[in-house]
């Protein structure tokens, strides 16, 4: 049975006069999509934020392996293996996409070369080649501009700089969204990969038939805590948006 990597146990986080999560929980496994949905104000964000060191909850737990940890920062989570890709996707689009994977953790050479900063690029193009073909990631050339590359191109790269470095789970904000048809599948075909290599990912998506198309599970949150836990191979379309505004009466609200 897969185990459980990541989980939130009744987290609370307010703002103000705005309870923004109200005793909030959520698990991920190893190896699994987990699809997290919910209206607008529902506390995704804030839930996300919460799990990936952005923010911290007023009260809760927060679990990593089953054992109680503090995501301090975002650097912190990062370290613990986990990573995000957040909806702007944070790249360079002035450096190509190896300098991109390994922005801020660059290689570089040995000895005196090394000591007065100069990069290793050869190592981190060749590390790059590998890893984009182990996720299935077909770029037109490597030692281009990102910011030349497609929308879909450039997410897939973000997404894989995440996967390079995550140990544990990748969370992922609307990752196709203003892509078109042809990219979103092979973003989708990405995120199938990650899973198979045995990292948690966590899919922050609207767009429901694509939740359905790629997620193992789906967590829904409604006004600050989770409603309603569904299989997405036996959910319906129907059921999820029910749930997400509150005509389907779900266990967890029971």
């Amino acid at each position: 049975m897969p185990a459980v990597v990541l989980e939130a146990e009744g987290l609370h986080k307010r703002y103000g006069g705005v309870e923004a999560l109200r005793g909030a929980s959520f698990q991920v496994d190893a190896g699994e999509v987990v699809a997290l949905i919910g209206d607008n104000g529902a506390g995704k964000s804030t839930l996300v934020k919460c799990l990936s060191g952005a923010e911290q909850p007023d009260s809760g737990r927060i679990l990593l392996d089953g054992k109680p940890v503090r995501m301090a920062s975002p650097v912190a989570a990062r370290r613990l293996g986990v990573e995000t890709v957040y909806q702007d996707l944070a790249v360079a689009p002035d450096l190509d996409p190896a300098a991109n994977l390994f922005l801020g953790r660059e290689l570089f050479r040995s000895g005196l070369p090394g000591r007065l900063g100069m990069l290793d690029r050869k190592s981190m193009r060749v590390q790059a080649a590998e890893h984009f073909q182990r996720l299935g990631v077909v770029l037109p050339r490597d030692d281009v501009p990102i910011g030349s590359l497609s929308g879909g191109q450039r997410q897939a790269v973000a997404v894989a700089r995440a996967v390079m470095w995550a140990s544990k789970v990748v969370f992922m904000d609307e990752p196709t969204a203003a892509l078109g048809v042809v990219q979103r599948e092979r973003v989708l075909d990405v995120i199938r990969r990650v899973r198979d290599q045995g990292i948690a990912v966590v899919l922050i998506s609207h767009n429901m038939p694509e939740v359905l198309a790629v997620a193992d599970r789906i967590e829904v949150l409604r006004l600050g805590r989770r409603v309603a836990r569904f299989t997405a191979a036996d959910a319906t379309l129907e059921q999820l948006v029910g749930a997400m505004t509150g005509a389907l009466t779900t266990e967890d609200e029971s």
